[in-house]
């Protein structure tokens, strides 16, 4: 198998496991896709690796029911360093005012990965989040949206960010999305750490 080859493979592997390992709670092997000194951005949390498993702990005790999906992926090699980019779906559901509501939030993983003493791990992670929609549990119950927090938000997350808000949590109000300043920034930020450039 030649380099590139198993490169490719280990990238991969670290991108599955990532999502299967969050979601199931297995936050030994969790933390084992990332870097000492990986981050982790999202729409409600923005920070290392460890706070974030730390968080994602105390929310799932708290009953936070967030699962991810994952769809095709791209890597973009260059020495000991990768982009990699990963279809993916982000599921949520909590009661919003009153109703039980989830959040279908469609977008792509972009990944900064480092080759550190043979073995490859996450460094940063940040989403693109491209669409989203809201919708009611129980067929014929829908909550009344107040339009005014619904607009605060950009329009891929906007659905996303208006449950995690009003179950408590701070969004972060600029994240990138299909296009605009924001994701082109992120682009950037790929070309340049592809480049050797740092974070």
């Amino acid at each position: 198998m030649s380099q590139e080859i198993s490169d490719r493979l280990e990238i991969r592997a670290a991108v599955e496991n990532w999502v299967l390992w969050r979601d199931a709670g297995d936050w030994e092997r969790f933390r084992t896709v990332w870097h000492d000194d990986g981050r982790m951005m999202a729409t409600w949390f923005q920070g290392t690796a460890d706070e974030f498993i730390r968080v994602s702990q105390e929310g799932w005790a708290r009953g936070v029911n967030i699962l991810h999906f994952q769809g095709a992926m791209t890597i973009d090699l260059f020495g000991p360093r990768a982009i990699s980019q990963t279809k993916m779906m982000i599921l949520q559901r909590a009661m919003v005012h009153d109703v039980l509501c989830d959040v279908t939030c469609i977008g792509r993983f972009y990944d900064f990965f480092e080759r550190r003493a043979g073995r490859w791990g996450l460094v940063l992670r940040q989403p693109i989040y491209e669409k989203d929609r809201l919708d009611p549990v129980e067929p014929g119950k829908a909550p009344v949206l107040d339009r005014a927090l619904l607009v605060r938000f950009p329009e891929g997350y906007r659905h996303l960010a208006y449950l995690q808000t009003t179950i408590g949590y701070k969004v972060k109000p600029d994240m990138p999305g299909l296009k605009g300043p924001e994701v082109e920034a992120l682009y950037a930020r790929g070309k340049a750490w592809l480049s050797g450039g740092t974070l």
